[in-house]
């Protein structure tokens, strides 16, 4: 099977933080494969923007071993790299300042898209887009892309979306969360709204449990000042595992269209229910032979910040009364795996006595290391000697139904495509993130009030025990963590 490519508009892209690593690892190399790939118009150009001084020269080389660091077999194509390099330029800019903006300014084109792309700090957000406005630089139709954090509160959520919408209109607004660019994600929708098979099964007349698990083997080495501010809470599941539970959850748009998509996501978000104390549980990662403990990493030796997080969650809706979300996501755990798992219930009644309880129907919806989807049914086990059960997959992984040479777009360079395109349906409304931070904070100010102690766990395993029990309590399993 081969994939459309379809062109975008032409355009300039303003990288702020052009020089960091965001851009490096992700955004320059991702745009150079939609170049390859024959995406980007002739005429399209890419402007770095940062505190260092360098010229286009500079950049271009500095770009140029980005993409033999984090590039994968495109980083051989020689001629293609020093092609998509000339459309790469750079400006030397003061974010808080006057410096560089003048230059700025007389390197943007009239008649083309204008996206800028603010890779930095939140604290600059409100700064560059005053002096975007100040200089002439952005218009109406001028398009922002802003990275997560989006606040730490819903104070500071409430300020910044203030900020932007000093100078630009939520439509001009994107809210880049990566996750929503996976492949596998936007397949979650069409399987779920594209397939007569599942959705009249999708409520809790038929669903038992649905858990969505992050995993993630590296500690925080490195970013650990950031992170012991942050936590698994901020930095994982108000935001990422949020969406991931909108997108399950939510009930059918009218159209597939942003304001349709987000407005059925911040329904969802607002009929959590409030998650109790002894529905949460906290962890820390110890010190093993592979790396040190979580607070070596953080440098803190009395940090209470947790590198685990589980959740029991409910949706107060018809469609998922009483129906429990089991969220976990982790910091050093035993293999790398982002999987969504819905758990069907068992049988009313089995004609095969004492099996019942062993065989379940599960949707498996596999995010990372290997995207894919698989259904475990139950089949008879080949052989004589009586009806045996045993349950197999009908297995969908991506490489395998589309081809070996069907290589799925990073989420980056899917989302930087919607925005030249504007369409907004795979970016964070203002009020969605709002709405998610409502629920969050009283979670974390409840844990705060009970100075509650993360549990310690060993790092390469599943967490800590008392995670374990949160579903032990309910009669259920935690699936393992495969990478």
């Amino acid at each position: 099977m081969v994939s459309r490519v379809i062109p975008v508009d032409n355009f300039d892209l303003v990288i702020f933080g052009g020089t960091g690593d965001l851009a490096r690892r992700k955004i320059l190399p991702g745009l150079f494969r939609r170049f390859r790939s024959g995406q980007l118009p002739a005429e399209a150009r890419v402007i770095g923007a940062a505190r260092s001084e360098m010229d286009d020269a500079g950049y271009r080389q500095m770009i140029r071993e980005a993409i033999a660091e984090f590039g994968s077999e495109e980083k051989e194509d020689a001629d293609g790299i020093d092609a998509f390099l000339e459309r790469l330029h750079y400006v030397a800019i003061d974010a808080m300042g006057e410096g560089g903006w003048k230059q700025l300014r007389d390197l943007m084109r009239d008649g083309v898209v204008r996206a800028f792309y603010f890779s930095v700090a939140p604290s600059l957000f409100g700064a560059l887009a005053e002096r975007l406005h100040e200089h002439r630089i952005a218009d109406g139709e001028s398009r922002i892309v802003v990275e997560k954090p989006f606040g730490r509160d819903l104070a500071s959520a409430k300020a910044l979306n203030a900020t932007l919408a000093e100078h630009f209109d939520e439509s001009q607004i994107y809210r880049i969360d990566h996750y929503l660019g996976k492949e596998t994600v936007q397949n979650l929708m069409a399987t779920r709204f594209g397939n007569v098979l599942f959705e009249p099964l999708w409520n809790s007349h038929y669903i038992d449990h649905i858990q969505i698990t992050v995993a993630e083997t590296v500690g925080v080495t490195g970013r650990g000042s950031y992170y012991d501010k942050s936590g698994a809470m901020r930095d994982m599941v108000q935001n990422h595992l949020m969406q991931l539970l909108c997108l399950i959850a939510m009930e059918p748009p009218s159209t597939y269209d942003a304001d349709t998509v987000r407005d059925e996501k911040l329904k969802v978000i607002r009929a959590l229910q409030p998650v109790e104390p002894h529905q949460v549980v906290r962890g820390q990662y110890e010190a093993s032979q592979d790396g040190p403990s979580y607070r070596e990493d953080a440098e803190n030796p009395r940090s209470f910040t947790e590198s685990f997080l589980a959740l029991k969650c409910h949706i107060a809706n018809w469609r998922w009364a009483k129906v429990p979300f089991y969220i976990r996501t982790g910091k050093r755990m035993k293999a790398r795996s982002s999987e969504i798992a819905v758990v069907f219930k068992d049988l009313g009644h089995s004609i095969f006595e004492g099996d019942t309880a062993r065989h379940r129907n599960i949707l498996s919806i596999q995010l990372q290391p290997n995207e894919g989807m698989d259904l475990q049914v139950t089949i008879k086990e080949p052989g004589p000697g009586g009806m045996r059960l045993v349950d197999v997959p009908l297995d969908m992984t991506f490489a395998d139904a589309l081809g070996p040479d069907q290589e799925a777009p990073d989420a980056y360079e899917r989302l930087i495509m919607d925005v030249i395109r504007g369409n907004q349906t795979l970016f964070m409304r203002g009020d969605e993130v709002e709405a998610a931070w409502a629920w969050t904070d009283p979670i974390i100010e409840g844990w705060e009030a009970r100075n509650d102690v993360p549990k310690l766990y060993e790092a390469g395993t599943a967490g800590p025990e008392d995670a374990m029990m949160l579903m032990h309590r309910d009669g259920r399993r935690w699936r393992e963590i495969k990478g």
